[in-house]
């Protein structure tokens, strides 16, 4: 348990009494929003510079292991119905670096393209996209 130290009333000036702090979380105030996500952020600001499929929404979601990209699939070439299909997976591994993965539509598996310290830089290989290998 917490002890808080508080200005003392009764005491004298700069006196201090001792209280304890109720046990369990420290209280949730009312109207708190929750905490911004800021790589989120990052990787949607990113996304919004892209070269390829400007017109189409990307959705950027946060998962357990990551972010997960999607997008409507505009060529047609994985999905002829163009629905929403995977993009990338940027995950921090236990090595301290982020790893950007591509997904493999064909083996329905994801596979890493690269790793890098910079978050910046694996979003302008995603972004840019020279070989297709994220925006089929």
């Amino acid at each position: 348990m917490t002890t808080l130290t508080t200005p003392g009333s009764g005491a004298g000036r700069g006196a201090h009494v001792a209280r304890r702090a109720p046990p369990g979380p420290p209280p949730v105030l009312a109207g708190a929003a929750p905490v911004a996500d800021f790589t989120l952020r990052q990787i949607e600001r990113a996304l919004r510079n892209r070269v390829r499929y400007r017109y189409v929404h990307p959705r950027v979601t946060r998962e357990p292991e990551g972010y997960r990209i999607e997008s409507p699939c505009c060529s047609r070439n994985v999905d002829p119905a163009g629905g929403v299909i995977d993009i990338a997976w940027l995950a921090r591994g236990a090595d301290g670096l982020w790893h950007l993965h591509a997904r493999d539509h064909a083996m329905r598996r994801w596979v890493q393209q690269c790793a890098s310290e910079d978050l910046p830089a694996l979003l302008d290989v995603l972004c840019v996209d020279a070989a297709r290998v994220f925006w089929p």
